[in-house]
Formats: structure tokens, sequence, C-alpha cells
């Protein structure tokens, strides 16, 4: 076991909780992924499951700490409800669409551009049974409609291949405007990892940002210079929709306002009727992930 590891469940907000039962998880997935080298259906969020291969470094995460993204997951589980659409930019093989379709019963719509990741997310969907409530879409996303060249042998880092990039291994995918996918769809949250590319999504996303209905954020932050984006610019473009950046607790159930010095780093929560999400968060119903409740 590596200290990395090892801290991470040690500071984890929700493996910390029952450190036991995420230990065990961790040692019994090292050694089934060694001896067995197939995947494993786990327990996820109260009857939920997550398919996982040896080698998935972001879905392992889940299967260690209950949630890898404690306050991002926690907030979706929290402020949605299953009248709600969430749009997974960036699904990977699925875990916040299993949170969001399985778990809360929302309808989604989910987008992951690399075709061998993408038939991770279809069959996490079909092992959940919601098939007729996530619409999966094998393209990328950007600002006009075309074709992009994407990485495609780096697990969770697959992203879109920059001018001055050099990729021994990518691939062409088709890529669309979200404004033209969505339609005359109003989501409620929208969860974006492009690793970097997001100035150009949200460039295609004009008339969903500028809803005047609540709408939540989850973006990632800190590597838009990969393709020459002012991260700062892009904040400030966001902050222009009438959007606040925010935190989450999951176990207070509480949101609060973050000031505009904060660091533009990893994953930030914006957010658009923040008294209206506040109510919802309250409200919502407990779930259980690695046996604790929230």
């Amino acid at each position: 076991m590596s200290l990395k590891t090892i801290f991470f469940l040690l500071d984890h907000p929700l493996a910390s909780k029952n450190k036991p039962k995420a230990f065990w998880r961790f040692l019994s997935w090292q050694a089934r992924s060694r001896l067995r080298r197939k995947p494993v259906a786990y327990n996820f969020v109260n009857q939920s499951h997550l398919l996982v291969y040896p080698g998935m470094t972001g879905a392992t995460g889940n299967v260690y700490a209950g949630l890898h993204e404690f306050y991002d997951m926690g907030f979706v589980l929290h402020a949605l409800t299953n009248s709600d659409v969430f749009v997974d930019i960036g699904a990977n093989v699925g875990s916040y669409t299993v949170l969001a379709g399985a778990v809360v019963g929302a309808a989604c719509v989910s987008i992951e551009p690399v075709p061998s990741t993408f038939s991770h997310l279809i069959e996490n969907v079909n092992l959940n049974g919601i098939e007729n409530n996530v619409e999966c879409l094998n393209i990328g996303l950007g600002k006009d409609n075309g074709t992009l060249r994407f990485s495609a042998d780096e697990d969770t880092m697959n992203h879109v291949v920059a001018d001055t990039e050099k990729c021994k291994s990518y691939i062409n995918v088709e890529v669309k405007r979200l404004d033209d996918i969505l339609g005359k769809r109003s989501p409620t949250i929208i969860k974006m990892d492009v690793e970097g590319y997001e100035a150009n999504v949200i460039k295609g996303a004009q008339s969903i940002l500028s809803k005047k209905e609540p709408l939540a954020i989850l973006m990632e932050f800190g590597i838009g210079e990969r393709y020459g984006f002012d991260e700062k610019k892009l904040y400030q473009e966001i902050i222009g929709f009438g959007f606040q950046r925010a935190s989450y607790s999951p176990f207070d159930r509480s949101l609060t306002l973050l000031g505009d010095n904060e660091p533009l780093e990893g994953n930030i929560l914006f957010v658009k009727g923040l008294d209206y999400f506040q109510s919802r968060v309250r409200s919502a119903p407990k779930f259980e992930a690695l046996g604790v409740s929230i």
C-alpha cells in the first residue's frame, strides 16, 4: 500500500469515518485485481453499483472511499431530484451518472468522447437498469460543431490534443455544441470534466448558461493553459452569467459563498440561485455510502 493511498484514505472525509471498511475494500480490490484481472461490480451508494476494471484510477477511488470526489458528489446527491436533468460532460465510466440517474432518479445526458471509455459508461448504465432515463453520447463538446483529436490511452486524463502537444495515440471525435445537444431541455446541474478544454465548451453553451432558472455547474480549473486559455477570464465569464462561487459541506448540508480571491484550481462549484439550492440540499433524503449516512 502506497503512502499516497494511506493519506488519501485517512484524509478523505467519508473514508475517515469508516476506516476499517475503506482499508478492507482497498486491500480486497488489490488482491482481486491481481488474481482475477476481471471487472468487479461494487456496491456504490444505496442500492446502486459500479463496475470497476483493473487500472481504472478514478473509479477505484469510489471503491476505497465510497465517494471519490466527496464534496462534489455529495452536492449532486443532495441538490438533484428525480424531476431534474443532469448533464455529465466527460462522464468517463459513469460514476456521476450512476449517482444522478440510479440513486436520485434524475434524467441524464452523459457525454464521453473516447469509445473504449464510453463502452464502460454503457456497462454501468445497463448494470443499474437506467437505460430509459440516461442519454449516452459518444462525442466531444466544443465551441463549434466539427471534429477534434482526442488522446485515447490516458484513462481519466484523456483530453483534446492541443496544437503544440505530441500524442502517440489519438482518435478523431465528432464534437458538438452543448446548446445544440440540449435544445429546449433545461438542466439543474452540469458537471464538466474536460481536462482544461472548459473555455471552449462554455463558448458552445451560451444559451444554457444564460437561463434565468437556478443552475449549478461543477467544473475543473487549473490546466486551461494547455490550450492557451486565461482561466481568470473564464472565471469572470462564468460570474458574468449570474453565478456565484460556493463550497458545499455534505455532512452539514450547507452551501457557503466564496470570494473571488480563492485559488482557481481543482473542481469549483458555481451556483445561480443560492437560496434555491440551499433549500434543496437541506430537504434531500439521506444516502448511504461506505456504510456512512450523508
